[in-house]
């Protein structure tokens, strides 16, 4: 490039020497543009959005930043921010062919440099508009882009190896689900990524989680969305620092040896003016046909699937969380909201092309996404939000499926949920709930979610949905904890569960963590970290999930006596016996069939005095003799407390 410099006078007559920001080529090639328009640039954000650079030159070394920014129907697009006044007609980009990418660099703007593009659309209006590829924001409600360029260097080099090696499925999955901002106040005001680093690693360490999960970091306006309306796909939120600062957070957990799970929202995003909605005059990233580009529920707008670019844009972005931040895998939000065009509607939906109302586009998208994620970042999980009976969900893209590793089972949240509120008198003509989930837990792979969804919108708290006193109360939730952790699957529980939150979630607020002073509510903080730990040494609990070769019922039909049992095995030696009473009295000499004789120690017993229960169990144990029972060649007669569950581990 001509190495050259421009003197300019402005009505002072003080001479001015500036760089030239036209002499510069494209910093978008060929290549970049032909993946681009083919939709399979998987690196998106290393070509467009904004990036310091630096040339060697005659003069010397020149910093600058360039600008890309894809807007094929624009008629023109400026770049304006603090290095120009705000005043693009300085830095009018180039558009690139017919690619649809606009591009510029500018010298002398560096990291920190805020900005804009605006775009004069092909409505011929002009509006300021946030790179939909920033990876760094203003805080809310400010809504410009900064210039970002990451130092941060990676200390997680052995939690990344081994994250790849041995089978998912076949691991410990257990999930602590956190919404960053209500987690834990300081001096009265929302964490940083850097104080969080101190205080949720530690605490989720000492409870023995093996993953975190954080609802949306990507940035969004609204706080009240708690970050499931996103304007910007490649930036975390501002509200608690830098993007460094998150990595730092993310690297932490990593080396106390905690996964980290980020809540990823394709579904459909929010109408404001400042992002993409109507990005370049016309609906580029949205659906253009009105009966399947906005979500009449939310009140916001839903990408055109059927466009290649958009597609590549989500897909792209999937990749970034997980490359670039080191994410274990994403959960997506609100899948079933994509696979049916009349989600959401009555009659006003178009059907497929087939006459049907699968979204046939939408398939094709998150099976791309997950085929890619699979291919370039093996190891990480995709985990569907997926509420209805589609078929394989978790089954591979190959054969047919969407290729999820993971499936919420909302079927299983809502019939135990709905057994658990009733009275122990009542429960028995509802002792179907908690069986019927067995008829189809090895139908996907699944995951036991009791989410941030069912703790607001005056559902009240998980310890509010339980009847009887504060005592009965702590106890239902403890039997149904330990419910939950030998059931079949994996298991996830939002902050503030593990230690009995009173009062409904709210985002503007800190947990209650005043209660963990009484004993009954730390008791139950206690079962939780003793239930991840003996889950996690006990491979029957997770080994074999995903068939029915690690499960077998003792007796499913105690309805009766509110009896549930069941044996847990690894198919090579571990195994576990699972008792739990949810009648409001204890079950003395109760006799279940077992595998085997011998010594059956009590590992766990949710009524334990350490947990403020009334201390029925086990003495430690029991032995299993020779004397068939429930189908099963020996058979021991236990302890089962009230409104409690018990864990048999065989020594053998």
């Amino acid at each position: 490039m001509p190495d050259y410099r421009l003197e300019v006078r402005y009505a002072d007559g003080v001479p001015h020497v500036v760089d030239d920001p036209y002499r510069y080529l494209p910093t978008v090639g060929e290549v970049d543009l032909h993946l681009i328009n083919e939709g399979r640039h998987e690196q998106l954000w290393e070509v467009l959005g904004s990036h310091v650079r630096r040339y060697s030159t005659p003069g010397g070394e020149v910093v600058g930043t360039s600008f890309a920014v894809w807007a094929p129907h624009a008629q023109a697009v400026r770049v304006k921010g603090d290095f120009n006044g705000w005043d693009g007609r300085e830095h009018a980009m180039r558009q690139l062919g017919v690619s649809g990418v606009w591009e510029l660099f500018v010298p002398e703007v560096r990291a920190g440099a805020h900005y804009k593009y605006a775009v004069l659309g092909a409505d011929g209006h002009w509006q300021d508009k946030a790179d939909p590829l920033a990876s760094r924001t203003e805080v809310p409600p400010a809504t410009g882009s900064i210039v970002h360029e990451s130092a941060y260097e990676w200390q997680d080099g052995d939690w990344i190896a081994a994250r790849s090696q041995g089978d998912l499925a076949a691991k410990p999955v257990s999930v602590y689900e956190v919404h960053l901002g209500s987690w834990r106040f300081r001096d009265g005001r929302q964490m940083t990524y850097r104080e969080l680093a101190d205080d949720l690693v530690g605490y989720v360490s000492w409870l023995g989680f093996t993953h975190v999960e954080f609802l949306p970091v990507m940035e969004h306006p609204f706080g009240g969305s708690w970050g499931y309306q996103v304007t910007s796909y490649f930036a975390p939120t501002s509200r608690f620092g830098e993007p460094d600062d998150l990595r730092y957070l993310i690297d932490r957990l990593h080396q106390a040896g905690i996964g980290v799970l980020l809540d990823w929202v394709p579904a459909h995003f929010p109408k404001d003016a400042f992002a993409l909605a109507r990005f370049d005059g016309t609906p580029l990233y949205e659906d253009p046909n009105p009966r399947r580009g906005e979500h009449p529920d939310w009140g916001t707008l839903i990408p055109n699937y059927g466009r290649q670019e958009v597609r590549n844009f989500l897909v792209a972005s999937a990749l970034y969380w997980l490359e670039e931040f080191h994410a274990d895998g994403l959960r997506v939000d609100a899948v079933a909201s994509m696979l049916y065009l009349d989600y959401g509607r009555s009659d006003d939906w178009q059907p497929n092309i087939y006459g049907g109302r699968e979204n046939l586009e939408a398939v094709q998208f998150l099976q791309e996404t997950n085929a890619t994620c699979a291919k370039r970042v093996p190891g990480t999980m995709m985990i569907a939000e997926e509420s209805t009976s589609w078929p394989g969900v978790t089954r591979d893209t190959h054969l047919g499926g969407l290729g999820f590793d993971l499936k919420w089972n909302m079927g299983w949240m809502h019939d135990s949920l709905d057994y658990m509120s009733r009275e122990p008198v009542h429960r028995s003509f509802h002792h179907h709930q908690l069986t019927f989930s067995l008829m189809y837990a090895f139908s996907e792979r699944f995951l036991l979610p009791l989410s941030h969804d069912e703790v607001v919108h005056g559902k009240g708290s998980l310890l509010r949905k339980m009847p009887g006193d504060r005592w009965q109360q702590l106890a239902n939730l403890r039997a149904y904890y330990a419910f939950m952790w030998a059931h079949p699957g994996k298991q996830l529980v939002f902050m503030g569960c593990e230690f009995g939150q009173d009062a409904e979630w709210a985002e503007s607020r800190e947990l209650d963590w005043w209660l963990c002073e009484h004993s009954e509510h730390a008791g139950l903080q206690r079962l939780v970290g003793d239930l991840n730990r003996v889950y996690k040494q006990t491979p029957a609990l997770f080994a074999k999930d995903t068939t029915d070769e690690g499960f077998r019922w003792i007796d499913a039909n105690d309805a009766h006596g509110n009896v549930f049992s069941f044996v847990r095995s690894d198919g090579a030696g571990s195994l576990l016996a699972c008792v739990v009473n949810f009648a409001g009295m204890p079950h003395h000499g109760y006799r279940i069939g077992l595998p085997v004789t011998g010594r059956w120690t009590e590992v766990l017993n949710t009524d334990a005095d350490v947990y403020a229960g009334s201390g029925v169990g086990n003495m430690g144990g029991v032995t299993a003799v020779a004397e068939e029972s429930h189908g099963l060649p020996a058979s021991a007669r236990v302890s089962v407390p009230p409104l409690g569950a018990v864990w048999f581990r065989h020594d053998g």
